[in-house]
């Protein structure tokens, strides 16, 4: 038979002041009302630089600005004018020298790309020069008058190769100089005989092509030897 203590253990009392685990990790989570630090954000951002419009809205100090301003408005406003007429003055010579050097490097940029085309040019009539033998082969061939039908068929084909070459040739420039019956040209002609044609005209005329000349964007690059004769 299970017998009760008659003298009950009392609850035990927490002593006043005790904190229990729970509200101690409570309290330290707290946070105070008090202002907090400024951040490397704000700082920064105070001190960056106004821009234009803010120097327009706002009404910058001397400090600011850089200058040393006394405190007679009179003497801080010739001080103000001295520094705008000098700032002025200076930023007008910084527009010349920008300007200069603008027109300076288009100056430049011209001069590049006429360089580049001449040289790309003189490159083609090089090619071109290398190939003069070839074109007189071409009209020395073309003629010969052909006995049998197997050689007018062979004259055909080099007819079209030949007009084929002049064509390809003629997107870079390359164009033959005009000479029988056209009027002498000492430009672009060379003489190798006298007249041969009696006419009653003083004038010269190209009587006959003896080596067909060339010019390249207009210049030169092989005059054509004829003879020539009286109009």
């Amino acid at each position: 038979m299970n017998r009760e203590s008659p003298h009950p253990a009392p609850d035990r009392a927490v002593p006043p002041g005790d904190v229990t685990a729970s509200e101690d990790v409570t309290a330290s989570d707290d946070v105070t009302d008090g202002a907090t630090e400024p951040t490397a954000e704000a700082e920064t951002l105070e001190r960056a630089p106004r821009s234009a419009v803010e120097w327009l809205e706002t009404e910058p100090t001397g400090a600011e600005l850089g200058l040393d301003l006394p405190t007679d408005p009179e003497e801080s406003q010739r001080i103000l004018l001295r520094e705008l007429a000098e700032a002025r003055q200076e930023s007008g010579e910084l527009l010349e020298t920008l300007q200069r050097i603008a027109a300076d490097f288009d100056n430049f940029r011209r001069r590049v790309q006429r360089d580049q085309a001449e040289n790309v040019e003189r490159a083609s009539q090089r090619v071109v020069e290398s190939l003069l033998p070839t074109l007189d082969s071409f009209d020395a061939a073309l003629a010969y008058e052909p006995a049998t039908p197997s050689e007018e068929k062979l004259l055909d084909g080099m007819r079209s190769t030949h007009t084929q070459l002049l064509e390809t040739l003629a997107r870079v420039g390359f164009e033959p100089i005009a000479a029988t019956a056209e009027p002498f040209d000492p430009k672009v002609h060379e003489a190798v005989s006298g007249p041969t044609v009696e006419g009653d005209g003083d004038d010269l005329v190209v009587s006959a092509e003896l080596r067909r000349g060339y010019t390249m964007h207009g210049r030169v690059i092989r005059p054509s030897l004829v003879a020539v004769g009286h109009a």
